[in-house]
């Protein structure tokens, strides 16, 4: 019976040493934190502004306006061919307005989503500052005469698709971790966007 004992002891205290070690090690070696996808799409790196001559940007900023800019594009283009599924009623207000203050505003709603995902994304310089509507009232038309309609969840992943597009487009291949956080954040804001 002591020999029993004594075994199950020296069982019980080289488990405790080894799940000590074992503890303390993982204290000493912290996980590695994975970069802001801010950081990953360039950061906060000064690079020249090809759509502004003479002026630099954050390469992470114009990652973020090319993403944006291709993403309009392609809903503008889904429009204007009448495409299956476009988002024609949400864009009628911005797209009713004609000549310079059609072209001001798609410029205004560009630098506002800019803001907006600079911002959520890791973006910490002043520039990347975001002040318009919270999601659930820039979505709302009631709130914002500029939304043509409240979005079904059907038109949010078309907006995704649009996006999706966009990033390939612009560098950011589908198969990627950062394709995959940027689809992650596109979807935390399903639930304030889609309205009806």
């Amino acid at each position: 019976m002591k020999v029993y004992s004594k075994l199950t002891l020296s069982v019980l205290i080289a488990a405790s040493a080894a799940m000590i070690s074992c503890s303390s090690n993982d204290d000493e070696t912290p996980a590695p934190v994975k970069a802001s996808i801010y950081e990953r799409l360039g950061g906060t790196k000064m690079v020249s502004d090809p759509d502004n001559s003479g002026q630099m940007i954050e390469q992470g900023r114009l990652s973020f306006r090319k993403v944006v800019n291709s993403t309009i594009g392609l809903i503008v283009a889904d429009i204007q061919s009448n495409a299956a599924g476009n988002l024609q009623a949400h864009f009628a207000p911005l797209l009713a307005e004609t000549g310079t203050t059609q072209s001001t505003n798609i410029a205004k709603l560009s630098d506002n989503l800019t803001d907006f995902f600079s911002f959520n994304t890791g973006g910490t310089n002043a520039v990347n500052t975001y002040s318009g509507l919270n999601m659930v009232a820039a979505h709302d038309p009631a709130k914002n005469p500029r939304m043509g309609t409240k979005s079904s969840s059907a038109d949010y992943t078309k907006f995704e698709g649009y996006v999706g597009a966009a990033a390939n487009a612009n560098g950011v291949a589908s198969n990627t971790e950062l394709y995959t956080d940027i689809v992650a954040v596109l979807e935390s804001l399903r639930t304030p966007i889609v309205q009806k």
